[in-house]
């Protein structure tokens, strides 16, 4: 973890300077800020994390890192000398802003509690240390929070999902028998796929249906999360999740984005100013308008570094268009611009791109992900046509007004840093459950040719959940 900002720092060395001074004002670290759901007893995220802002003594939070060779550490150990437990606890990332981000991972739970001191040189800082008195439990201890209000506040959710209510005004009821002959035929034909699953008494069941379907292993990953550690015991309408039985036909985003979210919005680059002012792109030919977009660059290598870098749809292209080679994506933002475009669906790289510090030009898109509602065009990113026909003039306009660019870029990147967190991940997949298992119409059943998923192993890290009670030994 955080070996991106040295590669990156290697990278650019020849090229002058990285980084720019701070003017020589001290930090305090009484004033610092720290949070986050890593400073929560209750959370139980793959792993845990928390922010800590730079402040100076005047009140002023630091925009660069700090000066000088003084750095932020942190300490965490159980609350009783009695629990021996292993806790990774790296440094800080320094995300280049003035804010760091910590990330710690639980090998163990401990039921008195943790206590985690964040110290800058030898001095506290803000309400260091916290102490954290409920037992915290890793990552895969069986002890789901029976209370749904109660683990939604724990992690943060908000009231509302609007995506989630305006996804679903199409679906007044589900009707899972029709579904089940439906949807098989229609997409798991041919080239198609898709992955058919059943959540039942806190067990997950699946059949893959269709050539393509590794991409199971991104659902597994939420699916295995949320029954592990939340759904098992949580109440909703007329059913309890406990009990819980659902097919699921939505497109849900790879939770693994959420998890690479803090270690790319983590890694140096080079400040604004040093950018090379250009618009880049990278990517698979799994869209016509990109192989469009390589042309342009051959016209305008000035303003557009394009290139494809590898074939599979248009492989007769090739010869004429050429092959890019692989490019390390920290290494796309030394580039100003980023020129997002669809791939076969919504492209994947979007969220990277915006945490990048650099201006986002989104190709116009029938397809969208969940978080895209929080998102608004020349606020968050910069649109493009379809067909792209406006893209080199856009490139122009930002090249022309570079501060009011840097300022969308910025806002691009708060933003995602906001909605994209992994605790708003799993809040957002929670509720499309509850709402797709309140407008079941029939009980899903385990279908012929389902096989159970299988759930973490918790042997090597024993935990006694304090949430269940213990079984009554018969007299």
């Amino acid at each position: 973890m955080g070996s991106c900002g040295l590669l990156l720092l290697l990278l650019l060395g020849a090229a002058g300077p990285l980084l720019q001074a701070e003017p020589a004002e001290p930090v305090s670290a009484e004033r610092s800020l720290a949070w986050g759901p890593g400073l929560e007893a209750g959370i139980a995220v793959p792993v845990r994390y928390f922010y800590i802002q730079a402040v100076s003594a005047a009140g002023r939070n630091f925009s660069r890192s700090p000066p000088g060779i003084k750095q932020f550490k942190v300490v965490i150990k159980a609350l009783s000398p009695k629990e021996v437990t292993r806790i990774y606890t790296p440094r800080p990332l320094d995300r280049n802003d003035g804010t760091f981000l910590m990330r710690y991972r639980m090998y163990g739970s401990v039921t008195k509690g943790l206590k985690i001191e964040i110290f800058y040189g030898d001095q506290h800082v803000a309400q260091s240390p916290y102490i954290l008195k409920e037992p915290v439990y890793h990552e895969y201890c069986d002890c789901p929070e029976e209370d749904p209000e109660v683990w939604q506040d724990m992690m943060s959710c908000p009231s509302q999902e609007p995506q989630i209510t305006e996804d679903f005004i199409s679906f007044p009821t589900i009707d899972l028998q029709r579904m089940l002959k439906e949807i098989p035929a229609k997409f798991s034909q041919a080239r198609g796929a898709i992955v058919h699953y059943t959540i039942r008494d806190n067990h997950i069941y699946r059949r893959s249906l269709g050539k393509y379907t590794d991409f199971k292993m991104f659902s597994d990953e939420m699916f295995v999360f949320l029954t592990w550690s939340f759904i098992s015991m949580l109440e909703t309408g007329q059913l309890s999740i406990g009990k819980l039985m659902i097919h699921l036909g939505l497109y849900l985003s790879s939770p693994g984005v959420a998890l690479w979210i803090p270690e790319i919005s983590s890694c140096r680059r080079p400040f604004w100013e040093n950018k090379t002012e250009k618009a880049l792109f990278r990517g698979r030919d799994s869209r016509e308008e990109r192989l469009h977009l390589v042309k342009l660059s051959k016209e305008n290598p000035e303003l557009l570094d394009a290139g494809i870098t590898g074939y599979f749809f248009f492989r007769e292209k090739e010869k004429e268009l050429g092959k890019a080679q692989l490019m390390g994506f920290f290494d796309f933002f030394k580039y100003k611009y980023q020129v997002n475009i669809d791939g076969t669906v919504a492209a994947y790289r979007f969220p990277y791109l915006l945490l990048g510090d650099s201006l986002v030009l989104k190709q116009d898109s029938q397809y969208y992900e969940h978080f895209y509602i929080g998102l608004k065009p020349w606020k968050h990113y910069v649109p493009v046509k379809r067909n792209l026909e406006d893209l080199l003039e856009k490139i122009k306009w930002a090249k022309e007004n570079d501060e009011e660019a840097r300022k969308i870029a910025k806002e691009g990147q708060l933003t995602a840093r906001e909605l994209l967190q992994p605790h708003r991940f799993y809040c957002y997949y929670y509720k499309v459950l509850q709402k797709y298992a309140e407008r079941q119409a029939s009980k899903p059943e385990i279908r012929d040719g389902m096989e159970l998923v299988p759930q973490p192993d918790d042997r090597d890290s024993v935990c006694s959940c304090h949430r269940k009670k213990p079984l009554r030994e018969d007299l």
